[in-house]
Formats: C-alpha cells, structure tokens, sequence
C-alpha cells in the first residue's frame, strides 16, 4: 500500500484552490476548501482506477452490472479515504494546513441518486465488490434533483428539489466518448435487407443522447477501483433554429426538454399518467444505455456475441430494470442480427433478477396501451417472450386457464415486469430466507412451481467500512484495540468480541462510548430541531422510509398511550424515553404523509408538556439520510424494525443497528428472523403475529379491529385522541383517515390492512421488556456488546461472495500499482 506524500498533498490542496478558484487558502470558503481538498483525493484515486481496468483487461474477467434505479452513496470524501487507508496521513496534512477534516466533510452533500433500502444495498454491494476485488459495474440515472430534499414545515413533509450537483462534484467525471442514443415513441417497420434477412426499424421516434458520468468506488486497502456510472440525458440537438425563426418557439427547444426531464426527480409522482410515462421512460433510458455500452464493450475484446454470457452478467435490482431482457433481444436482434432463439439463448444466461418485495403493489406492472406507445419495439419483442411462454405454460400444465391468467406477462391490459424478469433471467432470487420462502410459498408460487431451480436466497448485507469504521470511530478503535483490525474486511472476527460481553470493565467502556455517541447526535438535535434531548435516557429510533407496512404508527400511536399513562400516573416507575423517527414519504402518498403529521405534533404536544418532567420526548429528524444515518446508528439504543410480520423483504437498517450496540424490537420478519438467530432471541424483544399468521388472517378473514377498539378502553382512547383535536386542535379532522383506516375498510383494503391493533398490546409489553433489561445496566450492556459481536453474518461482502459462487461466477483480481 503506497503512503501517500503529506507535502504533496498539502501542495496539490493549495494549488487546487489557485486553479479552481484563483484563492489562497486564508481567501477560500469551506466549501471551496472541500473542493479543493476532494480533487486532491481524486488525483490519488485515478492511478488505480487506471490499473484496475487496465488488470481486468489484461486478464479478460467476467463482469457484473449492477442495474439499479437507486444508488445511496452517502458522501464520498471521508468514505475514499478510509478505503485508500490514507485517513491518519491526510488528517495529519490537513491539520497542518489548519483545517479540520470532519468540518470538510459536513460541506458535501450526500449525491441525491437514492432514497431508501434498495438504493443503499446498491451501495453497500459496490463498496464490497471493490474491496473483494471483483469487476463490476453499477448503473442509474444521474438525478438533477433527486427524489426530493424533506423540509419539515409546521409539522408537513415539504418536498423541495435536492441541489447537490450545485457546487458542481468533484468525484465525477464525464466520459462523452461512451454517449449512446437511446429512442422513444414512433412505430416499427418491418422489412427484409439484401440477403432476404427480416429487419424492424423503428421510425419517426424521439431520441436523447445517454452520457455517462463515472464515480469511482474504492476497494479497501487493495487498490481496486470499480465504476459506478450515472446516466445523464442530453438533446440530440440542442435548438432547433428553423422553428424557432419561424415563431415556433415550443418545438425550437422540445428535445432539450425531453433530455431534461428525464433526469430531474427520482421516482416522479405517477399518480397521473405523465408520471406513470416519465418512470418508463426512465427506466428504458438507463437500461438501454447501459446495455448498449456494456454489449459494444465485450465487442471491443470479442468476436463472438453468442458467447457474451461468459464475461457479463446484469442483475437486475427488483423490477425497475426489467426491460433489461427485451432490450438485450432487441440489441442482439436489431444490431447483432442473431435469430430469436440464438439471442433468446445468450439473454437467459447473461440476466438475473432480485426481488426486493412482497407487497404485490410494488411489482411493477405497466399498461399496454402507454407501453406500445413509448416503446414499440421493446412491446413487440415482450408480446412474442409471452406469447411462447404461454405455450410453455399450455404444454406443462394443460387446460389450466387459471395458470396462464396468473403466470402470463401481458394479461388484461398490463405488460407485468417482474414475471418477465422470472422468465428472462437464469436466476430468481430473494434477499432474506423468510422473503425467499414466502416468494416460492406464496406470491411466485406458480414461477416455483415451474422452475425452481432458478430460484435461490441471498440474505442481504452491509458494509462495516461505511457503517463501523467511518461512521462510529470510538467503537471502531474500540473493536481494533479488542481484536486487531481483521473485521474490515471480514466481519465474522466479530465473534472474538464475544467473551468480553462479561467483562465489567469492557461493558464500562463499550456503554461510555455509546454514551459518547448520544452526546453527539443529541447535539445534532440541538442544532437541526431545537430540542433538548438527555443522553442518558434510552434512545428508541426507528429511521426507514415510510410506509404503513412498516408501522411508524404503530409507534407514534404507542408514544400517544405512554403519555397517557404518565398523565393518568405521574409517579409511576419510568425510565425516560426519546423517541427518534426519521423517514421519508412519496410526494404522492398521503397516509404516509399524514403519519410524519401526526408525529410531529404528537411531538409538538410532549415536548412541551413541562408536567412530565421530560420523561417522553419525540423528535423527528428532517431529511433522513446517509449521512445523518451514521450518526443516527452509532447513539441508538433501541431498533424499531415493527414491520407487520410477512411484508419486509428483508431491510438493513436492522444490520446497522446491530453492528453498532443496538438491541431489535421486532416482529419475526425479513432478515430480523436471522439476526434473532445469530443474537439469540435473550438479547432481542420479539412480538407480535408471526408471518403465517398474518398471512392466514389474510386469506382466510377472522380478524376485526373493531373487536378490540370495543373491549380495550386505553386503546379506544388512543385512537379517539386522533379525531377529537387532542393533537390537531386547528382542525379535528386531520388525522380522521388514520383513524379510519383503522378501524373501516377504505379503497378495497381490510380494516386494520397491517395489523397496528392486533398486535398494538404485545407491542405495549415488549417496549415494558426493553424498560426492564435497560435498567440493569450490565444486563444491557450485554445485550448490546453482543449484538455486535454476532453481527458477523450480516456483511455485504458475505453477500456478495454468495452472489458470485452461485450467481454471477466472477474472477477475483489483484492491482499491483
């Protein structure tokens, strides 16, 4: 591992600052500063990026590409250089040049490519593909403004854009050379060339050019630097003068708008039909970008594109990337003149899917009429994958009309994305062993049934290097001093932390630094909310995008019988609580909306209720994200992960609370099945229906939440302090779709949909269970030690080495600079 220079860096800061901004470094702004400072890292990064796909060139490796709509990177200064292993070096450079590294860090804006878990997994997964030394790619969309930035106002989610590429980013680089065409709308063609060979050319289409964007993803300690490559949309042709000298001034800029909005939101509102149209094109636009380049790529060092399987693989990151299969026929077809059975071939042993969901409003399905018309093509290649699969499905199972309206991909109007990616790829598999389960049990139980040898698990992971070692030092230098530094880059040595969990003097030292750490994000709150939060009170936070699956209510309403109970008995014993939320709700998603509503004048309430002697406080951290997440981690005592048993794929945010000394509140679902298993269900609160119950009520009925709203009064009075103003006095009202929703069936959904009632008194006795173990302060702090000594399991890179045994069959490479 080369050191770097300390006073060449200094020197290349300082004349960084002179050539991008003509200032000293006493004139320069802390931004300029993090500018200059990032384009100094970079300088070291491109060495290795250079050699890194100069080796995998040299030794003509197989290659992932990682198709994802999202990307969470989280911000990428402090990331790179723990992963160069420069981080004392260039602390110790910076410091003499009087800056402070960690205020530098606070200048970048964490790059607005993702929202949630999917999006961070694609990050986690890049960071351990690097630092295994495996040859990947991951592929999106360059988003001008993200999803959106949150802005909470008087107690609303406010969405406005996220500005982050405004400074500019210094860890991109354009690589014009790589632009490829990408084409909308229109109609085909077909016709026959000179040798009698049937061709479709599409006509009269609109077209924008795809530029790629290359961020560099850093290996730890190992010189490898993988790319992941954002899509930015340009005009074919900018302005169109003739029309607009002739007073057309619409049509004069059309295609630059149409190259703009490809790339400005993440996930635009589609509860209109622009919205729905806009995430196709979206989707198409990136796949086929990426396709495209990867295909002339492998032709660049191949002859043979029958043989394209034996160096690439796509996976397909859930259903956003599924046109994948159609557009890989197409380019094989169209550009490569294979037949439909040759291409056919390579397709099925080049593509793989991950399904990321249970919740069948979440498996994408288009409409026919939208999907012919954007893509005419790509429709016409998906129609023939039906109409020969359905045969498939005719000659197996014979006279099963049934089987073919549940299996087909374009049935009753709707072309249904994630039956295409089962039939297109060699492998189907499902990112936690009860998601996989109930995906072959219940909702693709037919795909199962057909073909299960596709199907497989692959039990999700994160990075300790982001979440550990970057985002909480004092536990990491903690854990290195306990057990040498091994668990970088394999985090079972973990386990070596296990007899320490006794250790008195350890407990003392592990819950000092966790006290430290509460300290710090308490601060945090000060800073961003105005709230005065005590460290020594138990810190229970649930931070996950919200969705009433995953029951933020069921907490919030948990929160409101608290205050209840303190208001009714004052002097009861309680132990003082501070209850952390922090998520984002879809632009278009109301309930949802009204949830982070309710908790912050829940909060507005609680807060400022001097009778309570701040035994309850409620606050919601605004823009949840990367980097506020690692401070959040680190200072949790408790993780909410309350999602209704049978919904969660498999989530992370449970992992990273585990790494970092939290204890799981939980239902037995998603991957917190297998943390109870690692942890032993003594250092974890489980309750709660299990998924073969909910799924039982589900299709079989016996449930009704009224039963309970009629028989348990302090639940009837939780509830009634939705609808009687108790926390909305401008307006009663305000929260009565809550209330509703619980309590009535509302657009085809069951009373009650995800059980918040059913399950709200095991919830009440398992938060009395966390008040219990956390008062015996050597009881908890053996659950928390423990906790992360056995998170072992729950690496991205354990992840991604099953991946590639089982999946995408990659060489590992060494980078010798």
């Amino acid at each position: 591992m080369q050191i770097v220079n300390k006073e060449e860096f200094k020197k290349n800061v300082t004349d960084n600052l002179k050539i991008l901004y003509r200032k000293s470094l006493k004139e320069a702004s802390e931004q300029q500063i993090y500018q200059a400072v990032s384009y100094a890292v970079k300088d070291m990064i491109i060495d290795r990026w250079i050699a890194t796909h100069q080796e995998y060139e040299k030794k003509d490796v197989k290659t992932v590409y990682y198709l994802s709509m999202e990307f969470l990177m989280g911000r990428a200064l402090g990331n790179c250089i723990i992963n160069l292993c420069q981080d004392q070096v260039i602390k110790e450079a910076l410091s003499d040049l009087g800056i402070d590294l960690t205020n530098i860090e606070d200048q970048e804006p964490d790059p607005a490519l993702g929202n949630g878990g999917l999006g961070r997994l694609a990050a986690c997964f890049l960071d351990s593909l690097s630092t295994l030394g495996y040859a990947a790619y991951g592929c999106g969309i360059r988003y001008k403004y993200g999803m959106f930035e949150q802005k909470i106002e008087n107690g609303y989610q406010i969405e406005v854009p996220d500005e982050w590429l405004k400074n500019g980013y210094p860890f991109e680089m354009k690589r014009a050379e790589y632009a490829v065409e990408v084409k909308f709308g229109g109609y085909v063609r077909y016709m026959k060339d000179e040798t009698g060979k049937e061709k479709f050319v599409q006509e009269n289409y609109q077209s924008v050019m795809a530029v790629p964007y290359d961020i560099p993803i850093i290996g730890y300690g190992n010189n490898v630097v993988n790319t992941l490559r954002i899509w930015d949309a340009e005009a074919i042709s900018s302005f169109n003068l003739d029309s607009f000298d002739k007073g057309d001034y619409q049509k004069a800029v059309e295609q630059e708008n149409l190259a703009r909005t490809i790339c400005e939101v993440l996930y635009p509102n589609d509860n209109h039909y622009a919205g729905k149209e806009l995430r196709l094109k979206q989707q198409y636009f990136f796949v086929s970008a990426s396709i495209q380049r990867a295909v002339k790529k492998y032709m660049e060092h191949h002859e043979d594109v029958h043989k394209l399987y034996e160096k690439v693989c796509f996976q397909l990151n859930d259903t956003h990337p599924t046109v994948t299969v159609a557009e890989l026929m197409r380019i094989l077809m169209d550009d490569y003149s294979l037949s439909w059975d040759e291409a056919w071939q390579v397709t099925t042993k080049t593509c793989a899917y991950t399904n990321h969901t249970i919740m069948s409003e979440a498996l994408e399905k288009w409409p026919v009429e939208l999907f012919s018309k954007l893509l005419p093509r790509i429709y016409q290649i998906v129609e023939e994958i039906n109409r020969r699969f359905v045969i498939e499905i005719q000659n197996r199972y014979p006279g099963d009309y049934n089987k073919v309206a549940r299996m087909s991909i374009v049935y009753d109007g709707q072309v249904k994305m994630a039956h295409l990616a089962i039939v297109g790829s060699f492998s189907v598999n499902g990112v936690a062993r009860l998601h996989t389960e109930i995906l072959k049990n219940q909702q693709l139980k037919d795909f199962y049934q057909m073909m299960p040898e596709k199907f497989n698990n692959k039990t999700n992971g994160i990075t300790q290097r982001r979440f550990l070692l970057h985002g909480n030092p004092l536990l990491a230098e903690w854990v290195t001093r306990k057990i040498g530094n091994a668990w970088i880059t394999h985090l079972p040595e973990m386990k070596r932390l296990v007899p320490l969990a006794d250790d008195e003097q350890c407990q003392n030292e592990f819950m000092e630094i966790k006290y430290k750490n509460k300290v710090r994000l308490a601060e945090y709150i000060k800073k961003y909310n105005n709230i005065d939060v005590d460290p020594n009170s138990i810190y229970d936070v649930q931070v996950k995008r919200l969705h009433e699956y995953k029951r933020q209510l069921l907490n919030i309403l948990h929160v409101m019988y608290l205050y209840n109970e303190l208001k009714r008995n004052p002097e009861m014993d309680f132990y003082p609580r501070t209850f952390i939320f922090g998520a984002k709700a879809s632009a278009g998603y109301r309930r949802a909306k009204a949830i982070i509503k309710l908790i912050n004048n829940v909060g507005d309430v609680i807060n400022n209720d001097k009778s309570i002697n701040n035994k309850i406080k409620v606050v919601f951290i605004e823009n949840y994200r990367v980097s506020n997440a690692e401070l959040i981690f680190a200072a949790s005592d408790v993780s909410e992960q309350i999602s209704t048993a049978s919904k969660e794929a498999s989530g992370t945010g449970n992992m990273k609370f585990m790494l970092n000394g939290a204890v799981t509140i939980g239902t037995m679902d998603g991957a917190n099945v297998e943390i109870v298993e690692e942890v032993g269900r003594e250092n974890a609160v489980i309750f709660g229906l299990s998924s073969d119950e909910v799924i039982n009520y589900e299709n079989h009925g016996g449930y009704n939440p009224k039963d309970i709203y009629n028989s348990d009064v302090e639940i009837r009075n939780v509830l009634t302090q939705l609808i009687n103003g108790f926390y909305s006095p401008e307006n009663a009202e305000l929260f009565r779709e809550l209330y509703n929703s619980l309590l009535e069936p509302i657009d085809g959904a069951r009373a009650d949909q995800y059980f918040i009632l059913k399950d709200f008194r095991a919830y009440v006795e398992a938060q009395r269970e966390v008040e219990k173990a956390y008062v015996d302060r050597r009881r908890w702090a053996k659950m928390a030690m423990l906790n992360t000594a056995c998170c072992g399991k729950f690496s991205s890179d354990r992840t991604i080495e099953e991946y590639v045994r089982d999946i995408w069959h990659l060489e590992k490479v060494n980078v010798e600079l």
